[in-house]
């Protein structure tokens, strides 16, 4: 009986492996040895424990990698990963390469990572650009599918990388989707991150029932309305389009757009040219000479995501709720709720209003952003900003993917911060029902692209 157990069991694996063959998969790991990967950067130890690769950590050791020796184009990606403790961190890289010279001579793994998070930030299934952009797609974008991940017991893990989309589940929940032309191929890895105090030596991450299939694959579809990071500019997937998104801007003229107050789109102070809206260096005042440009249509509730180029001590802002009304009227910019689209470095206005209101991401003069200097992109880099307004009039911002603040438009606490803000003019300042989006003319140089909206 014993024997028979034993061939059974054999010929079960050997079935296993036919099929997964046949179907087009390829298993990455034999389940007993390392073959087909080496470790590059750190000194995290590797090992194969009970048909599973296991890493541990080491006490001032860098992020360490086990990558494949193979690179791959576009491919569907399937393991298995369990990590055992909340402080601990792993990840794994798709399309990434490796500079021997880099981390002064220690080696640097860089490129897109599937993030591991299993702390109380909860980012696991985002996209990482490991040693070279920071966060491309931090799982805050996507709040639905934060608690996907399982502290202490295996999660199923799927990443599809196929053309410019990379896509993420876990536990077949949908995660992250990110557009991105960076890299097109690149290898496999498997990451232990560095830690560097003694009592977090030891920590393991477990990954197996690693497999790939590179041929005849097939996209698997994503629940609507998951928000894209798309990296092309002004550019629309057809999942974006099927979830209600519409470019504001198509990269090429100033369809849709118009002047505050008049009936087309300025003669002067903007142009529309490299795919690219700008307002021009000419006064560095509010106002400028071009004046606000604002959409034709008028937007309740809404999703607007948008990227923005900044000069060195540069001003501007993106508005929303704007009505332009008489009673409005104002001698420099049109009055709505801001987006404060400001380099906070060099332009006064950051140091004026209450506790940094005036500040990059800000809601103008009325509500702080909290944000960490990490997620500001420096000059001469986009940013990108977003704005929601579900239809219970609760708002959120966000700055390059981070959720920077959140308020209740028209509520008691709203009014509060009205009455003593340079609003409190205007009568029932920001509560309008429906208004304009509205990129402002502060006299500085500002360049945006890749406006898009959808209605909620």
């Amino acid at each position: 009986m014993k024997k028979l157990s034993v061939l059974t069991l054999a010929a079960l694996i050997l079935t296993t492996t036919l099929t997964a063959q046949s179907s087009g998969w390829t298993s990455l790991f034999d389940g007993k040895t390392l073959d087909g990967w080496k470790k590059l950067a750190g000194t995290a130890e590797y090992k194969v424990e009970d048909g599973a690769i296991v890493g541990s950590t080491v006490n001032n050791s860098g992020n360490t990698f086990l990558v494949t020796d193979n690179e791959y184009g576009d491919f569907i990606l399937e393991m298995d990963v369990r990590i055992m403790d909340t402080t601990s961190n792993s990840g794994i890289q798709v399309r990434s390469h490796y500079d021997p010279a880099g981390h002064e001579g220690k080696g640097l793994v860089y490129g897109c990572q599937f993030e591991i998070d299993p702390s109380a930030r909860s980012w696991s299934g985002g996209i990482y650009d490991e040693g070279r952009r920071d966060w491309l797609y931090p799982a805050s974008l996507n709040p639905k599918a934060q608690d996907a991940f399982k502290v202490g017991t295996y999660n199923h893990i799927r990443i599809e990388c196929i053309g410019h989309e990379t896509k993420t589940w876990i536990n077949d929940r949908a995660v992250a989707f990110l557009v991105d032309t960076v890299d097109s191929r690149g290898f496999i890895g498997l990451q232990v991150h560095a830690v560097n105090k003694p009592e977090l030596a030891g920590e393991k991450v477990y990954f197996k029932n690693i497999r790939i299939k590179t041929t005849a694959l097939e996209a698997r579809s994503f629940p609507k309305g998951i928000y894209v990071v798309n990296n092309i500019p002004n550019h629309l997937t057809e999942y974006e389009k099927a979830s209600g998104w519409k470019l504001l801007f198509d990269g090429k003229t100033s369809n849709g757009w118009v002047g505050a107050y008049k009936d087309k789109f300025p003669d002067s102070g903007w142009t529309v040219e490299n795919g690219l809206i700008s307002v021009h260096e000419l006064t560095g005042k509010e106002g400028g000479t071009g004046g606000d440009v604002v959409t034709k249509d008028l937007y309740k509730a809404f999703d607007l995501s948008f990227e923005f180029l900044l000069t060195p001590g540069a001003n501007s802002g993106v508005k929303y709720f704007v009505r332009l009304s008489q009673e409005e009227k104002n001698s420099g910019s049109a009055i709505g709720l801001e987006y404060q689209v400001l380099d906070d470095s060099l332009h006064p206005d950051a140091k004026l209003g209450r506790n940094g209101d005036r500040t990059l991401s800000s809601l103008y003069d009325l509500i702080p952003a909290n944000k960490q200097r990490r997620f500001i992109h420096p000059m001469g880099q986009w940013n990108t900003g977003r704005i929601i307004v579900y239809p219970n009039n609760h708002v959120e911002h966000y700055l390059n993917g981070v959720k920077v603040l959140e308020y209740e438009r028209g509520s008691q606490a709203f009014k509060d911060l009205v009455a003593i803000s340079k609003y409190k003019i205007w009568h029932e300042f920001g509560e309008a029902p429906q208004g304009h989006l509205l990129l402002q003319d502060h006299g500085n140089n500002v360049s945006y692209r890749s406006i898009k909206v959808r209605t909620l």
